[in-house]
């Protein structure tokens, strides 16, 4: 009769063990495995550009667009009596120049609300350093009349580098309590925007004609960025009153009158040409 020793015994149990390990596993492998339940792809995060220069209502507009809602429901967030918005009281409660122009993202809980908050918060962030009160105040102006000034040299300028002299021919005409005679105010006032401007349009009956009214219009015309709003305490150094862009890229900055009338006439005859062949 065969007997194990204790070895032999370990090793036969453990050999056992291992085929009903084996066999385990071949059952389980055979079995359905359960499916992992599929997960849907994560949706790219919506975001609202708001271009510089743009105004109030192109970006109420933009917001309830961007938000699914009704149109006109962002500008009756603006403009209600309980808006919570963080305005300087300069403002006066229009948010008109303090929606800065940036990129901003829109997710499932924004609202139109949580938006103009936001692009106004930065707003106050960007322009209320002390370093930009303290240039605004040696030109002698309001952080308010600088947003206003700063919105005319982003809707003047034809070039970044063309802002700081715009801002000196606002700065100049200022000082000489000339009128600025700018045609942004009168678009603004028009609701409208285009290069030609009208003996009849230098006549409208508008706070925001300033072929009439001396001085800054009552409110910005525009929102800002801060390159503008830099040249507008950072004007460049110069005596020009007169500028016109003659064509994309070409602006000419002068002090005389009559040099200015001659660049006013080739504008005028550039414009004329233009028209004449898409016509």
């Amino acid at each position: 009769m065969l007997r194990l020793t204790r070895r032999g015994r370990l090793l036969l149990f453990a050999g056992v063990v291992g085929l009903i390990g084996a066999a385990t596993a071949v059952v389980l492998t055979l079995l359905p495995q359960p499916k992992k339940k599929p997960t849907a792809p994560q949706a790219r995060p919506k975001t609202l550009l708001i271009p510089e220069g743009w105004r109030s209502s192109q970006i109420y507009a933009a917001v309830d667009k961007a938000l699914g809602v009704r149109a006109g429901t962002t500008r009756r967030t603006a403009t209600a009596a309980d808006s919570r918005l963080r305005l300087p009281a300069d403002a006066r409660g229009n948010p008109e120049g303090y929606l800065f122009p940036a990129t901003y993202p829109v997710g499932p809980k924004s609202t139109p609300g949580s938006l103009l908050s936001f692009m106004v918060n930065t707003a106050g962030h960007r322009f209320g350093t002390s370093s930009l009160n303290d240039e605004a105040r040696r030109h002698g102006m309001t952080l308010h009349q600088t947003v206003i000034l700063a919105s005319i040299v982003q809707a003047e300028a034809d070039t970044a580098e063309d802002m700081a002299r715009v801002a000196r021919v606002v700065h100049n005409r200022i000082a000489r309590n000339m009128p600025l005679q700018m045609d942004s105010t009168l678009n603004y006032a028009l609701n409208r925007s285009t290069l030609d401007t009208t003996r009849q349009d230098t006549g409208l009956q508008s706070p925001y004609n300033t072929y009439v009214h001396r001085g800054l219009p009552p409110t910005p015309i525009g929102n800002p960025g801060e390159a503008a709003m830099k040249a507008a305490v950072r004007p460049a150094k110069g005596d020009w009153l007169y500028f016109v862009t003659v064509k994309p890229g070409d602006t000419r900055f002068t002090a005389d009158y009559e040099e200015h009338n001659r660049h006013v006439a080739e504008f005028n005859k550039i414009r004329a040409g233009a028209g004449a062949t898409s016509g």
